[in-house]
């Protein structure tokens, strides 16, 4: 009498080959979003061929590699709060720029290319944490009020998306994306440039360290 055997694993040498192959195609893809499948494989020192053992077409590769950036992002934004919603924006502004800023180019194509819905759907959390966190901060006057939350809080994924593309544009360094990116939501939020910079310097947890972990760790004070 036989027996079924459950579904077996991947080999290891496949998914060590898929890996492969995300990882060089995040590289290139970042440096040159038009990089060809054949620079993908030499990348990740295969032949053109296996790449289709994994991905049927190049949209599925990059969709695949996007979809897990987004993912990172989701995750990497999971816990991050603060009882003051200035500071719970700019802490979520300067996360999501460490989690791109060695994929400018990549993190760019994912928001503003063709497969942007797809990318759109995994941050689906982020955009109801701020979109909650907005709220919290018109009711406490600590936001603009001219308009409605919803409403603020696009305009607030805006900006950051914003200094995304000046990023590239002007080749900003890791410390000045950092501190762009909160100048910018902030401002947006319905503070002065004073302010914003006020919120920025008062608070430990929203200073660049090159050395330490990305800001963004929830706040003691939330």
């Amino acid at each position: 009498m036989h027996t079924l055997n459950p579904t077996k694993p991947p080999r290891r040498d496949a998914t060590e080959n898929r890996l492969a192959i995300l990882d060089s195609a995040r590289v290139l893809l970042n440096r040159d979003p038009e990089a060809s499948l054949e620079a993908i494989a030499a990348g990740a020192g295969l032949s053109r061929r296996s790449i289709y053992g994994h991905f049927a077409t190049r949209d599925e590769l990059i969709g695949e590699i996007q979809t897990l950036g987004g993912r990172r992002v989701t995750a990497a934004l999971a816990h991050i709060d603060h009882a003051d919603s200035r500071v719970a924006i700019a802490l979520i502004g300067a996360r999501l720029w460490s989690e791109v800023e060695n994929v400018r180019v990549m993190a760019q194509l994912a928001v503003r290319g063709p497969q942007r819905a797809v990318f759109a759907e995994t941050l689906r959390p982020v955009r109801a944490k701020l979109l909650d966190i907005v709220r919290r901060g018109i009711a406490a006057h600590e936001l603009r009020g001219d308009m409605d939350a919803l409403t603020l809080a696009n305009l607030i994924e805006g900006a950051a998306l914003s200094v995304l593309d000046e990023a590239i544009r002007a080749n900003l360094s890791n410390a000045d994306g950092h501190r762009l990116v909160m100048l910018a939501t902030l401002s947006t939020a319905g503070l002065s440039w004073h302010e914003a910079s006020a919120v920025i310097t008062q608070h430990p947890e929203l200073q660049f360290s090159a050395s330490s972990a990305p800001a963004g760790t929830e706040s003691s004070e939330s």
